[in-house]
């Protein structure tokens, strides 16, 4: 049997993207999931047609009881949405549509998408449906800044061992080597169209021009036209603009209280270590004094007392998992990474005008 190819690329259909977007917007701010249909071609996913899930009641059977109930992000892996998708596949099989099941999509604001609701659903989708299956994620925010944030993630093979065995206790990752880096794999995204569309987009006309045109007599005419004459690098005042963008602001609001969920998550386990050091230095000590309790014994000929009754009589607190923690510091990276896309452009400005923001570093 041959070994399968790895997934390598994500080719997702001009028609999807749209219907992505719509329901995103429509939904905003809540969170919009759906799922994904088309082939598995090689080692590219090709997705050609998607249909949203209705929001149905938190299934109880959650991963981790802890997680926070959100019907809307969790409605990918609910009972009753696996079924309305079988049912909506089997439809489209009918009238001879692409009927594999390829994965689902959210929503995401800020590029908040990093959490356990994402997760469970991956996967879910991985180890119950299709091995080969990815989460497309759409930041609303993003695109509405121009540029369109389409991007596609499944869960490492090492993250679905260890999430499937719960194992992520310190111990543990430190003797696997896992990190959050480790946690999602990013695959590249194609926006593609169909020769048809591509055929149809080509002769569109383009609108007749409502003036007469003044077309130049000849060359020289062209090359002396105003237009030519112009100075390209000509003052633009509005790139002096101090004006923060929002969406940097936004970025910063967020990236703080992620490092403060992150210190709280510190001082947990900081919390968590202690109560098992006070726990271990009560069980040396009565395990020195059944020692020395035996030893009398000994002396005395009498039958020694058992040493292991300190595992009924003290209990060790439970370690808390370590994956909230490596899910809000990936989140961390997220933020960081977005960060660092706008802040180029106002930190230049703010160097430029550093004399007059800050008086005391006045240079005479």
């Amino acid at each position: 049997m041959e070994k399968e190819t790895p997934l390598t690329a994500v080719q997702v259909e001009a028609l999807v993207v749209m219907k992505i977007i719509k329901h995103s917007s429509q939904t905003f701010p809540t969170v919009a999931t759906g799922s994904l249909v088309g082939l598995d071609v090689g080692g590219t996913l090709e997705i050609t047609n998607t249909f949203p899930f209705p929001v149905v009641e938190m299934p109880p059977e959650s991963h981790f009881d802890t997680s926070t109930p959100n019907a809307a992000a969790a409605a990918p892996r609910a009972k009753a949405n696996t079924a309305y998708q079988a049912e909506m596949i089997r439809m489209l099989r009918e009238v001879n549509i692409d009927a594999q099941n390829v994965g689902w999509y959210t929503s995401a604001n800020m590029g908040n998408f990093i959490n356990l609701n994402v997760i469970e659903n991956q996967f879910f989708y991985q180890k119950e449906l299709n091995e080969r299956t990815v989460a497309l994620v759409h930041d609303i925010s993003r695109s509405a800044q121009g540029s369109l944030s389409l991007r596609a993630f499944r869960l490492s093979p090492q993250f679905m061992t260890a999430f499937k065995e719960n194992k992520f206790t310190s111990e543990q990752l430190q003797k696997s080597g896992f990190r959050y880096q480790d946690i999602l794999v990013e695959l590249p995204v194609k926006i593609h169209n169909s020769h048809l569309l591509t055929s149809f987009l080509h002769q569109l006309p383009s609108p007749l021009p409502s003036e007469p045109l003044d077309l130049p007599p000849s060359l020289a005419a062209l090359k002396n036209g105003p237009i030519a004459q112009s100075n390209v690098l000509s003052p633009n005042f509005d790139n002096l603009s101090l004006s923060i963008d929002p969406f940097l602001e936004k970025n910063c609001d967020l990236l703080l209280d992620a490092i403060e969920t992150h210190h709280s998550e510190n001082n947990n386990f900081q919390y968590y270590q202690r109560s098992l050091a006070r726990e271990q230095q009560k069980i040396a000590a009565w395990q020195a004094k059944r020692k020395a309790e035996n030893a009398s014994r000994a002396t005395l000929k009498q039958a020694p007392l058992p040493e292991d009754e300190w595992q009924r009589l003290f209990k060790l607190p439970q370690e808390p998992s370590r994956l909230e923690s490596m899910l809000n510091t990936r989140q961390v990276e997220q933020y960081s990474r977005q960060i660092d896309g706008f802040v180029s452009s106002t930190t230049g400005k703010m160097f430029a005008v550093k004399g007059n923001l800050l008086p005391g570093e006045v240079t005479e």
